[in-house]
């Protein structure tokens, strides 16, 4: 079992992993093109359920590596999930499950370490993410209905109800043709709508919108502190292990000498 764990761990077995799972990425995109299809498509299907025999024989070896243990892992209960989802047979009612298998591809997710910590980021910014998206709501559902009152008599098509005018605030909010899609019509209506929008788009585009960014990058910097406090305190056991083996060889070494004199 120790053998087993230290090949499920090391890095050149996670290497050939990583790999097989781009190299089985490409092939299901191949998949959808009709010509590659009809002259590699046996070649593909074949990749594609080699793939998944490894993807079941690496499962199998961390199930019997690690029993119970296993599902205490997220990440491990994610790559599960995935891997069972691919062996249901996709044919029948089932056969929409063929298009799922892309998902596989998720799986870098859980073996890079460097996307493992974007995915945790993110996690630990939920309830701050919240916060800012409650903040957003707000703010869209003041502004629309502000709108609809200002200007949903002359452009109903825009702002005629919430629902319309919640949406045209989104393209506004994104700068998908705000000025000459959107603002200026409604400027030749009322010249000074740009008092409007102007602070709206400063507002959700340039402030509120960066918050997501800055509360995933703070989230980021506290996950490498932790890892960093972690490395720390591996290397300081580390080296205490090391004394505790010097010092039991010294006194190994004397009482062989004592043993020795005795003798």
């Amino acid at each position: 079992m120790k053998n087993l764990k230290n090949i499920l761990e090391s890095r050149i077995f996670i290497s050939f992993i990583t790999a097989v799972i781009i190299i089985n990425a490409f092939t299901l995109g191949l998949e959808t093109s009709a010509k590659i299809t009809s002259k590699y498509g046996l070649i593909l299907s074949l990749v594609d359920k080699i793939a998944l025999t490894i993807f079941t024989l690496e499962l199998m070896g961390k199930l019997l590596v690690y029993r119970f243990n296993f599902f205490k892992d997220g990440w491990n209960v994610f790559d599960f999930i995935i891997v069972v989802v691919s062996l249901i047979p996709a044919s029948g009612p089932f056969s929409v499950l063929r298009a799922f298998r892309i998902f596989r591809t998720l799986r870098l997710l859980s073996i890079v370490p460097s996307m493992r910590r974007i995915i945790q980021a993110i996690f630990i910014s939920i309830p701050g993410i919240l916060s800012v998206g409650t903040i957003i709501i707000l703010i869209f559902y003041i502004s629309s209905v502000l709108t609809t009152n200002f200007f949903g008599n002359s452009f109903y098509e825009w702002f005629g109800t919430i629902g319309n005018s919640m949406y045209t605030l989104f393209q506004i909010m994104t700068l998908e043709s705000w000025s000459m899609g959107i603002v200026r019509p409604v400027m030749k209506e009322y010249p000074l709508a740009w008092l409007f929008f102007v602070p709206f788009i400063l507002v959700t585009t340039f402030a509120i919108l960066n918050l997501f960014i800055g509360i995933i990058v703070d989230a980021m910097q506290q996950i490498s502190g932790d890892d960093k406090e972690n490395d720390l305190v591996e290397k300081d056991m580390h080296k205490k292990m090391r004394s505790i083996e010097n010092q039991l060889k010294e006194i190994k070494n004397l009482l062989n000498k004592q043993n020795k004199k005795v003798k």
